[in-house]
């Protein structure tokens, strides 16, 4: 692995490690990723051995149980999803974005670290044994349907992937895996989400939960699998059967198992649930309690706070349209209080995407957000999430940045974070 950069005053500085210095085993291991170093690193006692212009060095160090030595080291080379699922959003981006947004992520290291869902259908059993010796726990797991058959007709992998048994093998061995259902319309579910559900929940309480969410399609499919888009009907009918499931399948100590995504919620008007709902579950990846969490987080900063404005400020908040009623009968009232402060609500249609069946925030692009404010009186400012932009926090989907969006509409275009401070700071600013 190769070293980006030293800690000044730490233990790789004392050593005289530099930028650009291999690190190629500890203890005689070779050391392949991150997780590979944090797990060797743990012993207080370890040799080091670095490849340094071209030669081998090695340190025997004596240090803290918790120190790093100090190196930050370049990513490693994320490991490619091996199948080619019928709902896979890479398939439905355009030509002409990115490379980035054609890449299936199918790397488990990621899921451990970030959280990210995985199929475990390119983990063999050295990957799974691996998990096991460094506690890789908890991992996230897309299951989408046991039934072999099906998974070979939805995943086109081409063989059985032993789903069943890696998830015996890795519960048995202490970890936790949290799973989900990306829900497609008379592909899996009904009988075939039951079965899902069952098999899965033999392996509790380390398997732990089971997200429902429903398939994300844009109008960019030419080509791919037929799949009908949940409609709010289909939701409708959906919801009395998921909830029926969600009490039968409990865990032992009568947790809830089978949790619900938010769209479920918002898209047919329900109320959403409140936080408890998810217990000790951190599951909002693939938004499942992004609402309520944010809805918490936001209630809980408003008490600590007193927002006053000293000058008379009118901005625009814009979001999808999924979230919009939401948005306007729970959020907009706690800010419209605020003196000197009015807030001005806008949902975006996903015009790029396909407006009809791809409403959440996250996925709004740059030209969408000009083609829909251009020529507007938008106040001040206007102010979107920070989940329009790239993980790097650059640029929108279609790669705009807030710079050029906002020379394009004739006002500031800026993002904040989930918190009341953030937003009070933003609009407070000069």
């Amino acid at each position: 692995m190769k070293i980006l950069s030293i800690s000044e005053n730490s233990t790789g500085a004392e050593l005289g490690l530099q930028p650009g210095d291999q690190v190629e085993a500890i203890d005689g291991s070779r050391v392949r990723d991150i997780i590979d170093y944090r797990f060797k690193m743990s012993d207080e006692n370890i040799v080091l051995r670095v490849r340094q212009n071209g030669a081998i060095q090695e340190y025997d160090i004596e240090k803290d149980y918790d120190d790093d030595l100090g190196l930050e080291f370049e990513d490693f080379r994320i490991r490619k999803c091996a199948n080619d699922c019928i709902f896979c959003f890479v398939d439905q981006n355009p030509p002409g974005m990115r490379d980035a947004l054609y890449f299936r992520d199918g790397d488990f290291r990621l899921s451990f670290l970030h959280g990210h869902y995985i199929t475990m259908t390119n983990m063999g059993w050295k990957e799974l044994k691996r998990v096991v010796e460094q506690r890789l726990t908890p991992l996230y797991i897309s299951v989408h349907v046991t039934q072999p058959d099906k998974r070979l007709e939805m995943f086109l992998y081409g063989k059985d992937d032993l789903l069943l048994r890696k998830f015996e093998y890795l519960t048995e061995n202490g970890i936790e895996l949290h799973s989900q259902v990306v829900l497609c319309p008379h592909w899996n579910d009904g009988d075939f989400l039951k079965q899902t559900i069952q098999d899965i929940h033999q392996f509790s309480p380390m398997a732990r939960s089971m997200s429902i969410v429903p398939a994300g399609l844009t109008k960019h499919r030419e080509g791919l699998p037929k799949i009908a888009p949940v409609t709010v009907e289909y939701a409708e009918q959906f919801l009395p059967m998921a909830e029926k499931l969600g009490e039968t399948y409990r865990l032992a100590d009568g947790r809830r198992f089978v949790f619900l995504s938010d769209e479920w919620f918002l898209m047919t008007g329900r109320p959403l649930p409140n936080v408890d709902y998810y217990e000790d579950s951190e599951l909002s990846e693939n938004g499942v309690g992004q609402v309520p969490f944010f809805w918490a987080q936001w209630q809980s900063g408003l008490k600590n706070m007193n927002p006053e404005l000293d000058t008379p400020r009118s901005v625009t908040v814009c979001t999808g349209t999924l979230i919009s009623e939401w948005f306007q009968t729970h959020w907009l009232p706690t800010v419209n209080q605020w003196q000197n402060l009015t807030v001005k609500h806008l949902a975006i249609q996903n015009t790029f995407y396909g407006e009809k069946d791809v409403t959440v925030s996250g996925l709004l692009v740059g030209q969408d957000i000009i083609d829909q404010l251009k020529g507007k009186d938008l106040g001040d400012m206007v102010i979107f999430s920070d989940r329009i932009l790239s993980e790097t926090g650059t640029v929108t989907l279609d790669d705009m940045t807030l710079d050029q969006m906002s020379e394009a509409v004739g006002t500031p275009v800026v993002v904040t974070d989930d918190t009341p401070k953030a937003f009070f700071d933003l609009v407070a600013a000069d």
